[in-house]
C-alpha cells in the first residue's frame, strides 16, 4: 500500500466516522424503538384477532415485506414530490426503515406471543385483569425475552441497511465514503475503511446483545 493511499485512509477516517457517530448511529436507534411500537401494536392486533384492524395488518405486512426497502425509501422520499412537498432525507429514512422493520419485528412477535402458554393468560383474566394488562403484565415480558435474539439481530442489520439512505441524500457513512472516493479515485481502499467502520459497529452491538441475553437468561434462577 503506498504511502498516498494510507494519507487518504488516515485523513477520511474521521471524515467517515463522525457522520456514523453524527447520522449513521440516531437513525438506527430513532428507527429501531420506532419500529418496536409499530410491531407491538400489529402483533397484538394480529394476535387478538380483531376482525378489520387484522386484514389491515396483514395488508401491510404483506406489502413492506414483499418490496425492496430501496424502492420504499425511494416512494417515501420523491413521493411528496408529487405534490410539491420537498421532504427532509434523515426523517424520511427514520419512517421508512421503521415501517419495514416493524413489517418483519411485528411477525416476529406475533410468533412469540402465540408461544406464551394459554393457561397463563386463563390465570391472568381470573385473578380480574383486563386484557390490557394480562398482555402487559403477562404475555408482552414473556414475548419480549423470547424474541430478544431475533430483535437485535435485526437491529444490528439496521446499522448496515442505513447505508442506502444515501440514496434519498442522507449523508450517513456510506455517502460520505463515495464524496471521499470521488475525489481522491481510491474507491476499494476507503470501501474496505468504511466496512471496517460498520464492522465496529456492528460488532459493539453484538456484545451489547449477548449482556442482555445473559441478564434475560438469569431471571427466574434459584441462586444458590
Amino acid at each position: 500500500m503506498s504511502e498516498r493511499v494510507i494519507q487518504i485512509l488516515i485523513q477520511s477516517f474521521p471524515r467517515i466516522l463522525l457522520p456514523g457517530l453524527l447520522a449513521t448511529i440516531p437513525l438506527t436507534i430513532l428507527a429501531f424503538s420506532l419500529s418496536l411500537v409499530i410491531a407491538v401494536i400489529a402483533a397484538m392486533i394480529r394476535f387478538a384477532r380483531v376482525p378489520v384492524l387484522r386484514q389491515i395488518v396483514r395488508f401491510y405486512v404483506w406489502v413492506i415485506r414483499g418490496t425492496p426497502l430501496l424502492v420504499q425509501l425511494m416512494v417515501g422520499y420523491y413521493g411528496p414530490s408529487a405534490f410539491g412537498i420537498r421532504p427532509n432525507g434523515f426523517l424520511v429514512a427514520v419512517i421508512v426503515f421503521a415501517v419495514n422493520e416493524g413489517a418483519y419485528s411485528a411477525e416476529t412477535l406475533r410468533g412469540c406471543l402465540e408461544s406464551v402458554p394459554a393457561g397463563q393468560i386463563e390465570a391472568g383474566y381470573c385473578v380480574g385483569m383486563n386484557y390490557l394488562q394480562v398482555m402487559w403484565h403477562i404475555v408482552l415480558p414473556q414475548a419480549f425475552r423470547t424474541a430478544f435474539p431475533a430483535l437485535s439481530n435485526s437491529a444490528i442489520g439496521m446499522v448496515k441497511d442505513t447505508s442506502l439512505a444515501s440514496n434519498i441524500t442522507v449523508t450517513e457513512m456510506f455517502l460520505a465514503t463515495r464524496q471521499i472516493a470521488g475525489r481522491t479515485y481510491e474507491f476499494l481502499p476507503l470501501y474496505i475503511e468504511v466496512a471496517a467502520v460498520y464492522l465496529l459497529f456492528s460488532t459493539v452491538m453484538t456484545w451489547i446483545q449477548r449482556y442482555g441475553e445473559r441478564k434475560l437468561g438469569s431471571y427466574g434462577k434459584v441462586r444458590n
